[in-house]
């Protein structure tokens, strides 16, 4: 009698591409090492998916090349159960994408956002602390109930306490998982990571996420808006400087609102290299259906204080409990949504953030009020622009965002343009309200 066949565990080696989406492949978990040194076969022009799966057809690869996926054993995820007691184990692992010699391979996003880090450490003498927290929506025929309300937190309990125990065991350090504005709308934040582990971080949480909405027979979306008439989802990426013994770079007490030198420069960076920065942050059509006025997401380059109008915000600290305010202080970047890749949106904005301390740039666009309450002559006076409206304004600020489109690699830049130009083709008929409905299902 033939022996009684069980599944083999597996263990994925993973690429976030440039549209945020998280691709790889599998193998028996007990050959890990014989993929250790040389990882698996990759294809250049896979970085040329759109979310629609479809490869743009002026990528610069056409069928050619072959790379490898090398695996990070650091960043490894094991999560071992669930909610469903059959589901086998979820077990990835990052990869950098390299040449079959081992040399970097240009349209990397995570070699990218490593490189960057590298500059900040070696050119700067910084660290990058860094968090993602996530917004998005569960259905499950639950009922309505009121926002923020514990009827909506004990609604989604058991898929919150799934999560947060499926986060731990993969090494996110969940804070806090809690009902949102919108209508079957929540949210995730982690505590926050050094470097390339920030935006591998974010991968990990909205894969969890998934894992566990599946197990338990549950839809959920991260994408900007799922609905017409849908609160907005966001992702808002915190993001702090310290020295190389890890002490806060961006706070100091004696400035107006706490930003020290350094800080205002990394700002102004930011925010003058905005309008490009988005075609990166906010990359998919539905994307500007979230990034407009009075949706407490951001609709100008500024920066406020207690302003969720803001594209980058200060962040409140708190004196209760006699918390170094230093530690706490970070900025909040919320021009950002869960179709861009957590990697590539990250490191520009530190490409942007690097130009402006390199440059001294002087920080300007700041308010407290309401950007869109003022008038052109007034935010003309403090230097605050509007966004882009589109995706196809944004892609055309970044080709003519000189000094941001140099410090990006060309074949990333060159694939990224290829894949953007196509998904605007494929989507360029679709309505307000079925873009929410087509990146729903895709996000």
């Amino acid at each position: 009698m033939s022996e009684r066949l069980s599944p083999l565990p597996m263990t994925t080696l993973v690429t976030t591409d440039l549209t945020g989406i998280t691709r790889g492949r599998s193998f028996p978990t007990d050959e890990l090492e014989h993929y250790r040194a040389a990882g698996c076969g990759w294809v250049p022009a896979n970085s040329a998916l759109t979310p629609q799966d479809i490869i743009a057809s002026t990528n610069p690869w056409g069928a050619y090349g072959d790379l490898r996926l090398i695996p990070d054993l650091a960043s490894r995820v094991t999560v071992g159960n669930g909610p469903d007691a059959a589901a086998p184990a979820l077990d990835f692992i990052h990869c950098d994408i390299r040449e079959t010699d081992g040399q970097a391979w240009g349209a990397c996003p995570r070699t990218l956002l490593r490189d960057e880090v590298e500059r900040y450490r070696d050119g700067l003498g910084l660290q990058v602390n860094a968090a993602f927290e996530h917004e998005f929506n569960l259905h499950a025929g639950f009922a309505e109930h009121l926002a923020f309300s514990l009827e909506s937190q004990r609604q989604g309990a058991e898929f919150g306490g799934w999560l947060l125990s499926a986060l731990r065991a993969g090494q996110v350090e969940p804070e806090m998982f809690l009902p949102e504005y919108g209508k079957h709308q929540y949210e995730i934040t982690c505590r926050p990571a050094l470097g390339v582990a920030a935006a591998d971080r974010a991968v990990n949480v909205r894969e969890i996420t998934r894992e566990i909405a599946r197990q338990m027979g549950l839809d959920v979306s991260f994408a900007p808006k799922t609905a017409a008439d849908a609160v907005c989802n966001g992702v808002h990426l915190h993001l702090s400087l310290l020295d190389l013994e890890g002490r806060p770079m961006l706070y100091d007490a004696g400035t107006s609102n706490g930003l020290s030198t350094l800080g205002q420069h990394w700002a102004a960076g930011v925010l003058h290299y905005l309008p490009a920065l988005c075609a990166l942050t906010a990359p998919t059509p539905v994307s500007y259906e979230r990034l407009q006025p009075h949706h407490w997401s951001a609709s100008y380059a500024c920066l406020g204080q207690r302003n969720r109008e803001a594209a980058l915000r200060i962040c409140p600290t708190v004196t209760l409990g006699d918390k170094p305010v230093a530690k706490q202080f970070n900025l909040e970047f919320r021009a950002m949504d869960a179709t861009a890749s957590p990697h590539l949106a990250m490191a520009a904005l530190l490409i942007a953030g690097r130009l402006g301390i390199e440059r001294k740039l002087a920080l300007n666009a700041v308010t407290d009020e309401i950007p869109d309450s003022l008038n052109d002559e007034q935010r003309k006076e403090r230097g605050i622009v509007a966004l882009p409206g589109s995706l196809a304004q944004a892609l055309d600020c970044l080709r003519n965002s000189q000094a941001l489109a140099l410090a990006l690699p060309t074949p990333l830049l060159d694939t990224y343009f290829a894949l953007k130009t196509e998904e605007l083709a494929l989507t360029e008929q679709l309505s307000p309200a079925d873009l929410c409905e087509h990146y729903a299902r895709l996000y």
